[in-house]
């Protein structure tokens, strides 16, 4: 039975989210000031925090995410503006999955290429089988977000670790930042990997048997007491503090 882990404040999830936000740009994730990461907030059931818009991600700091609740609103007094479909998406997926910390949702340029294809990601790769039956699909609806598809969207969703949102990109949650941020880029190396074996050989490429990728998926999460992002997260932590530093203030 996994032990159970200490209570998180605050602080260390502004600074983690706020490293995440400079992940991306470094990656060339971000796309100028649209799509977001988010994170709930500890001991405040249905608030999280997400970044102001307008900011570009390598502008993001601990001290400038923005407190909102899961209907959009602005609770920390500070006037900030977000982006409507930010919260339409962040908020729905909060307030139906209280269990994850973050949910990431990127225009990344292989997760982006992924969604297009009608089959999606196969268990072409042995960063693809750590999402094996764990990626969902949700259907293209055009940029709008109202109350019917958020319900639709959570649903598609369940208790999964992901969505491909078709034609759109990839939705990923986590237990934590760091490790929805590694299942971010576990999708990203699967997706790029796939297609690029596609495009080399007119599509025909190798997969892993059912049994063979779930035997791979349950050998990677294991007993579930060690979560992705548990021993990389302060190894990129120390990156990023190399690469784009300020992130913590």
């Amino acid at each position: 039975m996994p032990t159970a882990r200490p209570p998180r404040t605050e602080s260390q999830v502004r600074i983690d989210l706020a490293a995440a936000y400079r992940m991306a740009a470094v990656n060339g994730w971000d796309d100028t000031i649209y799509t977001h990461l988010s994170a709930s907030v500890p001991g405040e059931p249905g608030h999280y925090l997400i970044n102001p818009f307008g900011a570009a991600f390598d502008e993001i700091t601990a001290s400038r995410l923005v407190k909102v609740n899961t209907a959009g609103q602005v609770v920390d007094g500070s006037g900030a503006r977000v982006n409507p479909s930010g919260f339409a998406i962040h908020g729905a997926v909060h307030a139906a999955r209280p269990d994850v910390e973050c949910v990431i949702h990127l225009h990344t340029p292989w997760g982006v290429a992924l969604s297009m294809l009608p089959g999606g990601l196969q268990p072409t790769s042995q960063w693809a089988m750590r999402l094996y039956q764990r990626l969902g699909r949700h259907p293209y609806e055009g940029l709008a977000l109202g109350a019917d598809e958020q319900a639709r969207l959570v649903t598609a969703l369940g208790d999964l670790d992901g969505l491909l949102l078709e034609n759109h990109g990839p939705l990923v949650v986590g237990r934590s930042v760091a490790e929805a941020w590694m299942l971010m880029h576990i999708l990203e190396r699967a997706a790029q990997a796939q297609l690029r074996a596609m495009a080399a050989t007119g599509g025909r490429v190798m997969q892993a048997t059912p049994a063979l990728a779930a035997l791979t998926y349950h050998q990677w999460v294991g007993d579930g007491s060690e979560w992705d992002g548990d021993l990389e997260w302060p190894a990129l932590l120390r990156r990023i503090e190399r690469l784009s530093p300020g992130f913590n203030t």
